[in-house]
């Protein structure tokens, strides 16, 4: 289902974090938030998730307005992987992933058949379906990660929000996770650090900087070395793996001197 942001701006006291912000996710798409450190990437994931109303401005799941929507009805369409996802309860793996059935239940503890299957297909499709009996507290941080994506795949959403999906994980568990997400055909909206992995499994980039969006497009369009020189302040080339094909992201020696 197609996602779209009109004008979004979002602030707190006399700073504003995001300003006027449009982008449009069409369905089935993967659209990757690129930007360093502060621009403002979580602030819009959590605005276009509904977690936070824009001060100005509309974000639309096909039709609806996305702030207007009940927050159960949201719940089920909308599902957000967070960056730092912690619980002190004592649950097992595959109770942390049942969380993501609360919208479809309307209460919690419930049967325990109770999209039993949605909860089993979520936890192999995110590759933890060996951890299922094994405590939240004793997992790892990738680990962590990976029973949190089957938790919002369990919600069976229209659309999937994650914040720095990768964190915690290894190469291999990266490119798992990013391959499990590409596969679903959901429309996805990821903040994203790797601009590699970017490059490979995002139909569109959308690039901020300081809550401003400076360049959006395919991935071959948006990534260049003027724009790594200029949002990250770091000297690169951008080009064609050799063997891969795909496009690829190489630093130089160092970051950009400034000769203010």
């Amino acid at each position: 289902m197609r996602l779209a942001a009109h004008g979004v701006t979002w602030g707190v006291r006399d700073r504003t974090i995001v300003e006027d912000i449009t982008l449009d996710c069409p369905a089935g798409s993967v659209t990757g938030l690129l930007g360093p450190n502060g621009s403002g990437k979580t602030t819009l994931l959590h605005v276009m998730a509904g977690l936070r109303r824009p001060g100005a401005g509309t974000v639309r799941l096909g039709d609806d307005d996305v702030h207007r929507l009940p927050a159960r009805v949201r719940a089920r369409r909308i599902a957000v992987l967070e960056q730092h996802a912690s619980t002190s309860l004592p649950l097992t793996a595959r109770q942390v992933v049942e969380l993501g059935r609360i919208p479809h239940r309307g209460r919690w503890p419930a049967a325990h058949d109770e999209g039993a299957d949605q909860v089993a297909e979520a936890m192999r499709r995110s590759g933890v379906d060996h951890l299922a009996d094994q405590d939240w507290s004793t997992l790892s941080g990738g680990e962590r990660q990976r029973v949190q994506l089957a938790r919002a795949l369990s919600q069976e959403p229209d659309v999937l929000m994650l914040d720095e999906p990768t964190n915690h994980l290894d190469l291999a568990h990266q490119l798992d996770l990013l391959a499990t997400v590409r596969a679903l055909g959901r429309t996805t909206v990821a903040a994203l650090h790797d601009l590699d992995l970017a490059a490979a499994f995002c139909d569109r980039l959308v690039v901020l900087r300081a809550g401003r969006v400076v360049a959006s497009g395919p991935p071959d369009e948006v990534l260049t070395a003027d724009l790594v020189r200029d949002v990250y302040g770091v000297e690169a080339t951008v080009g064609r793996h050799e063997h891969s094909g795909r496009l690829h992201v190489v630093w130089h020696d160092g970051r950009v001197r400034s000769h203010g």
